[in-house]
C-alpha cells in the first residue's frame, strides 16, 4: 500500500462517537489550532513573587496621565491596585473608631480579644489598628499596630484576632486608651454557597415552616475607569471611587455627590461620552434595589445622578426578564443582558439621554462575566449553548456542547468567565467541572478558523493584552501570570512542564474490513520555539480490532497491541523526516501526540503511515 497521510480537519469534535468523528480530532489538553494544525499552547509566567489576599474575580487595566499602568484587582476579600508587580491595598474602609479599642491577651496564647463597642465586624473582616502601645510583654506596639483578620465574634462589642507571637505573663495591659481601629468593608464568599431553611429562596417558595432553597452568591466586582480615575463596586454593594491624583497607597472611598446609587449589581463607564452607569440599582431617593433598573450620571460628571432640566442624568427600567446579569461596552453601544433577553443601550442625546432597544428575546447567559467582546462581535455562554451577536443574535454552533455541559457544576455558574486572546483570535471560557467547586476547565472558540478545543487549567480572572504585553490571568496561588510568555509553566518559582496532548478520532486503516499492519511512521512535526537542544514528543498509535472496542483489547495477532516511539529532534527541526519503526495491527486506529518535558514547543503537520493489508484475521 502507498503511504497513508493523516490529514485531519482542525478542531475537536465530541458531539459524536470516536468512530463517527473519523477524519478529525477527538480530545486534547493545552493544545490550540493555528493555520488548521495543532500545536502546544504558549506558556505562562508570574509577573512577580508578590501575592494578594483572596480569590481574584475581576481585572481591569488603564493608564493614568502620569503614564502609570494600573490593573484593578478585585478578590473575594480585598481590592488592590497592581503596579510594577506590586499589589497596593485600596480596599475601602467601612467604619472607624477613635480611642476606643482595647486588648486582652492570655499567657501562652496567640489569641487576643479586642473590645470595641458596636464594632459591626464579622468573621473574616479585616481591621487595622493604630496608636496602640505594648501590652507589657511580647505583644509590642509594633505587633498591634497592624492589619488583622477577625477570627471570632463573641459579642457585638468584642472579637478576637491572632497575634504573630504568643503572649507571656507580662502582657497584662490593654494596648493604651488611644487606640484607633479602621474596619474594611466585609469580604464575600469565594464560591457560591447553597442555603436551605427559613429565609432562603423566594417568599412562599416552599411549605410554611419548611423554608426554601437559595444560594449565597460569591463576591464579584465590576470596575471601569473614569478618565484616569477608577469607579468600582461589589455586586449588591455601593459605588467606590479611587482618585489617581492621590497616592496608590491611598484607599478608595465611597463615591459622593447627588443621588448616587447606594446599591448596584454592575458599574460601567461609557467609552465615548463618559457617563457612569449602575445596573440593577436602587431607585432614586430610596434604598430599594431594582434588579432591572439602569441609572446613569450626568455626562462628564460621575458625582451627579439626579435628573434635571439642566443635566443628562437619568434612568430606565428594562421589561424583559427579572434581573440584569451583564453589560458590555461594544462598538457604538452598551449591550445589556438580562436573564431572558438582550438589549442595546444607545445614547440619544439631549434630555432623552439613553434609550434601550430589544435585540434578542428568550436568550440566556450563565454569569455576569461569561461574555466577551472580540473582533467586533460579542460571544457568550448561555444555558446549554453558546451565542454570538454581530448585530444579530445567533446560536454559535459548537462541537463540544455535550462535553462541556455534561461535566458542568450548575451550582457554581457565577464563577464562569470569558476572556479574549486576540493574538490567536480566540475566546476562552473557564468553568468548574461537575465535581469541583473551583475552576479547573476551559473551552476555546477560535473565531478565525471557526473551530473549538478545550483543556484543563485553573484560572479565576482574565484580561487580554492591549495595554499590556501579554494576556493576564489570576491564579489560585494568589498572583497574576502573563500568558503566552515562554513555553513552560512558571506560575511559581519552580519551572514545570506543560503537559500537552491531542488524540485523533478513530480512523479506518483500509476500509475497516481487514487488518492492517503499520510498520513505520514518517512524522511531520516542527519544534520551533523550543528552548532545549533535543526537544521531543511521543507518538502513539492505538489499534482496535473493531470500532467501539477498547484500545489494546484484544491484543492484535503477531505483535504488540500498541506502538509508542519517542524521538528527539535535531536542528534544523523543520527538516526532520526520519522514520519511526513500529509494529501494530488493527482494523481501526487512533493517533496521539504528547509532550511532557520542559523546554518543548511543537506544531504537528501531516504524518504518514507505512501500512500493508494483513487479512481478515
Amino acid at each position: 500500500m502507498p503511504l497513508k497521510k493523516l490529514e485531519l480537519k482542525p478542531g475537536i469534535d465530541r458531539e459524536r462517537t470516536r468512530y463517527s468523528s473519523e477524519g478529525g480530532w477527538y480530545e486534547c489538553d493545552k493544545v490550540r489550532f493555528r493555520q488548521e494544525f495543532p500545536e502546544k499552547i504558549g506558556g505562562w509566567k508570574r509577573i512577580s513573587a508578590n501575592t494578594f489576599t483572596g480569590v481574584c474575580r475581576s481585572l481591569w487595566a488603564w493608564t493614568t496621565l502620569a503614564g502609570q499602568r494600573f490593573v484593578g484587582v478585585g478578590t473575594h476579600q480585598k481590592f488592590y491596585l497592581e503596579l510594577g508587580g506590586n499589589y497596593y491595598d485600596i480596599t475601602p474602609i467601612r467604619a472607624t473608631t477613635t480611642n476606643a479599642a482595647t486588648f486582652a491577651a492570655t499567657n501562652g496564647s496567640t489569641t487576643i480579644t479586642v473590645t470595641d463597642s458596636s464594632h459591626g465586624a464579622a468573621v473574616g473582616d479585616f481591621v487595622t489598628f493604630s496608636s496602640a502601645v505594648s501590652l507589657g510583654g511580647t505583644i509590642t506596639a509594633t505587633i498591634l499596630n497592624a492589619e488583622f483578620e477577625v477570627q471570632t465574634v463573641p459579642s457585638s462589642n468584642t472579637y478576637t484576632i491572632t497575634s504573630s507571637i504568643a503572649a507571656n505573663a507580662s502582657d497584662s495591659g490593654n494596648g493604651g486608651s488611644a487606640t484607633d481601629a479602621a474596619y474594611q468593608i466585609s469580604p464575600g464568599p469565594a464560591t457560591e454557597v447553597p442555603i436551605t431553611g427559613w429565609g432562603a429562596g423566594t417568599w412562599g417558595e416552599s411549605t410554611w415552616g419548611i423554608g426554601g432553597t437559595g444560594t449565597i452568591k460569591l463576591r464579584l466586582w465590576s470596575q471601569s475607569n473614569f478618565g484616569e480615575d477608577l469607579i468600582f463596586g461589589p455586586k449588591g454593594g455601593t459605588v467606590y471611587y479611587w482618585d489617581a491624583t492621590n497616592s496608590y497607597n491611598t484607599r478608595a472611598i465611597v463615591l459622593t455627590g447627588t443621588d448616587i446609587p447606594t446599591k448596584q449589581n454592575l458599574v460601567l463607564v461609557s467609552d465615548i461620552n463618559r457617563f457612569a452607569f449602575c445596573f440593577g440599582a436602587n431607585t432614586i431617593s430610596t434604598s430599594v434595589q431594582d434588579p432591572m433598573l439602569i441609572r446613569w450620571s450626568d455626562q462628564e460628571d460621575a458625582t451627579n445622578w439626579k435628573p434635571s432640566a439642566t443635566n443628562q442624568a437619568g434612568s430606565l427600567r428594562l421589561s424583559r426578564g427579572s434581573e440584569i446579569i451583564a453589560a458590555k461596552q461594544t462598538r457604538q453601544a452598551i449591550t445589556v443582558w438580562t436573564d431572558t433577553a438582550v438589549y442595546s443601550l444607545q445614547f440619544l442625546g439631549g434630555q432623552a439621554g439613553w434609550g434601550a432597544q430589544l435585540i434578542g428575546d428568550n436568550v440566556s447567559i450563565v454569569s455576569p462575566n461569561a461574555v466577551c467582546y472580540a473582533g467586533g462581535v460579542s460571544y457568550w455562554m448561555g444555558k446549554g449553548k453558546f451565542y454570538l451577536s454581530d448585530g444579530n443574535i445567533k446560536v454559535l454552533p459548537c462541537n463540544l456542547l455535550r462535553y462541556v455541559f455534561g461535566d458542568f457544576n450548575l451550582g457554581q455558574t457565577d464563577q464562569i468567565f470569558a476572556g479574549s486572546n486576540e493574538e490567536f483570535q480566540e475566546v476562552w471560557w473557564f468553568y468548574c467541572s461537575s465535581d469541583s467547586t473551583a475552576i479547573d476547565k476551559y473551552v476555546i472558540y477560535n473565531y478565525k478558523d471557526n473551530v473549538w478545543y478545550y483543556g484543563t487549567l485553573a484560572r479565576t480572572a482574565w484580561l487580554d493584552s492591549g495595554m499590556r504585553d501579554y494576556p493576564l490571568a489570576a491564579t489560585y496561588t494568589y498572583n497574576l501570570v502573563n500568558h503566552e510568555e515562554g513555553i513552560d509553566d512558571n506560575e511559581t518559582a519552580t519551572e514545570t512542564a506543560i503537559n500537552a496532548h491531542i488524540t485523533s478520532a478513530e480512523f479506518d486503516t483500509d476500509d475497516g474490513h481487514k487488518f492492517t499492519l503499520v510498520s513505520r511512521v514518517l512524522p511531520d512535526i516542527t519544534f520551533d520555539g523550543s528552548t532545549i537542544d533535543s526537544p521531543s514528543t511521543t507518538f502513539t498509535l492505538f489499534p482496535l480490532q473493531n470500532s467501539g472496542s477498547g484500545y489494546n483489547s484484544p491484543a492484535s495477532e503477531g505483535g504488540d497491541s500498541t506502538g509508542t516511539v519517542t524521538r528527539s529532534a535535531t536542528a534544523p527541526v523543520e527538516k526532520y523526516t526520519n522514520r519511526l519503526d513500529i509494529r501494530v495491527r488493527g482494523r481501526q486506529m487512533a493517533f496521539k501526540v504528547e509532550s511532557t518535558a520542559i523546554g518543548v514547543q511543537w506544531q504537528l503537520g501531516s504524518p504518514r503511515l507505512d501500512m500493508r493489508i494483513d487479512g481478515r484475521r
